[in-house]
């Protein structure tokens, strides 16, 4: 079975009651929508959740956030094949996958591409007080054009996208934080994701980022709960 969720940012205590009562096993796939939270302190702090998680019935397959630092840039994560795609893993922890953005993966015969990362309104809190924060968090210019490249050798057909962030269309903004002004949010990646889903014949799109429960039409925003994909 495949399984779908938000944003964890590193509290898993959900993941062991689904777990026992879904009665799950490591053949079974859990997809969290970005900012898992194992890649943001480094060290022994990360390493005892994905130990935890590595000791779940289950295997996560988790698309890059804002909230984590890319596994790309980390030396213990090597890249490999896993349903059609690269995926990075580390050696210790085969159950905790991480896409790569812009590929494209079989799951459970629909075809899905991974695009990561956001801005991180909270930046310059984070900066200022030392918490992880990287450059790189949102898509660079060279992820972008090979996921467009991606589509394009699809024809712009694609089962599934797995994101983030939303296109800027989507936006709840109901839910936005009255203390932060939005102009000065950069929102590139939101209006690129835009372009994209204009031009994209999809059947479905998952993504997470805002906290919050919401269909609008084909897409799904996610947070705490989880359901089958």
């Amino acid at each position: 079975m495949i399984y779908i969720t938000g944003d964890t940012h590193g509290s898993f205590e959900r993941f062991e009651n689904f777990c026992r009562e879904n009665h799950t096993t490591k053949e079974d796939i859990l997809i969290i929508l970005g900012d898992a939270g194992v890649n943001y302190y480094g060290g022994v702090r990360d390493d005892i959740k994905k130990e935890y998680l590595e000791g779940l019935p289950i295997t996560l397959f988790c698309i890059h956030g804002n909230h984590e630092q890319r596994p790309s840039t980390i030396p213990t994560y090597a890249e490999q094949e896993w349903n059609g795609g690269i995926v990075y893993v580390e050696k210790e922890y085969p159950s905790i996958i991480f896409a790569k953005d812009g590929e494209i993966y079989d799951l459970d015969g629909r075809k899905a591409i991974a695009i990561g990362g956001a801005y991180s309104i909270d930046k310059m809190l984070r900066i200022v007080y030392g918490y992880g924060w990287w450059a790189d968090e949102q898509p660079s210019e060279e992820i972008k054009q090979y996921v467009e490249k991606q589509l394009k050798a699809r024809d712009w057909k694609i089962d599934v996208v797995l994101s983030h962030t939303v296109p800027l269309k989507y936006e709840p903004t109901e839910v936005f934080l009255p203390g932060v002004d939005q102009s000065r949010v950069d929102k590139s990646t939101e209006e690129w994701l835009g372009k994209i889903e204009e031009r994209l014949e999809y059947r479905k799109w998952y993504c997470g980022h805002y906290h919050t429960e919401k269909k609008v039409g084909k897409v799904r925003m996610m947070f705490e709960t989880i359901e089958l994909f």
